[in-house]
């Protein structure tokens, strides 16, 4: 079964329009969830709203949103008030601006969407902006609203269809700055670097997202089979907690000859003996001279 569009509407750039549709890429279907049943009983459960005054039951039809203006004074605004309220952007995602993709950084982006034609009339208008974007190796900027909320969006070519992807407006993004002002500036030591660059290489890979298993799904999954056969929970092995480093130089040095490059490694290995007190002093000044639990 086909999955169904998350919005519909107009793709426009200057005066051509073509009609689009956009489709969740993330799907949480054979994820592992969980009802609310009643201990005592086993029946599932269901949420009543309850007025908070009285503590009595709202009757089907007593709902209504509220925006409160003051302390407890509400504006009563009713569901169909809200679907009324149109903008440009509820039906139509107009091009507006283009730059290259890597130009975004990576904190703004959001939620991914597929785009693609909604019928055979808008084929070919889709592919002329989509190829068009294709050969300038640029992403368009534009505007939606989605789930109530306008957004801003950035749309690129995928194959023969677009992904669009919603971004994050600037006052709701933390600035790096606001977290990483604490960090100290440090001296890295040239030969640690180098020792570092070659347990990098050792574990180079292309990107290959088959091979990503949920761990934590399998685990859970693991523990509904127990369960449904009649059998105790099974023992989950705490792992091991890592300590703390000592003398960052010999970790290094561990971690390439475990990674099967110390042959790689080996003129970096021939550190001064000063160097490597160096690395055990700063080890120690960083983080103690004795191993945390």
């Amino acid at each position: 079964m086909a999955p169904r569009p998350a919005w519909k509407g107009y793709l426009k750039l200057s005066l051509v329009t073509c009609a689009i549709e956009l489709t969740n890429v993330v799907t949480h279907a054979e994820k592992v969830s969980f009802r609310i049943l009643n201990r005592k009983t086993g029946n599932t459960v269901k949420r009543i709203y309850v007025d908070a005054e009285t503590g009595k039951p709202l009757e089907e039809g007593d709902e209504i949103k509220g925006y409160e203006v003051s302390d407890g004074d509400f504006v009563h605004v009713e569901e169909d008030e809200i679907e009324a309220v149109q903008i440009e952007s509820s039906h139509t995602m107009s091009l507006d601006g283009f730059v290259e993709k890597s130009s975004i950084e990576q904190i703004y982006l959001d939620t991914p969407y597929y785009v693609s034609p909604a019928d055979e009339v808008s084929e070919e208008a889709f592919a002329v902006i989509r190829d068009a974007m294709a050969a300038k190796k640029m992403a368009g900027l534009a505007r939606i609203v989605l789930y109530q909320r306008e957004r801003p969006v950035a749309i690129e070519p995928l194959g023969k269809g677009m992904v669009l992807t919603t971004l994050r407006y600037d006052d709701t993004v933390r600035q790096p700055d606001t977290v990483f002002d604490d960090i100290k500036a440090t001296k890295t030591d040239d030969e640690m670097i180098d020792l570092a660059q070659h347990i990098i290489d050792s574990k180079k890979a292309k990107f290959d997202p088959s091979k990503f298993d949920d761990r934590y799904e399998d685990a859970l999954l693991e523990l509904i089979r127990a369960k449904k056969a009649g059998k105790k929970a099974p023992k989950a092995k705490a792992p091991a907690k890592p300590s703390n480093v000592v003398n960052l130089f010999d970790a290094l040095k561990k971690s390439l000859n475990a990674e099967g490059g110390g042959k790689a490694g080996k003129s970096s290995s021939k550190g001064s003996a000063r160097t490597k007190a160096k690395a055990s002093a700063t080890g120690r000044s960083r983080h103690g001279s004795r191993k945390s639990a």
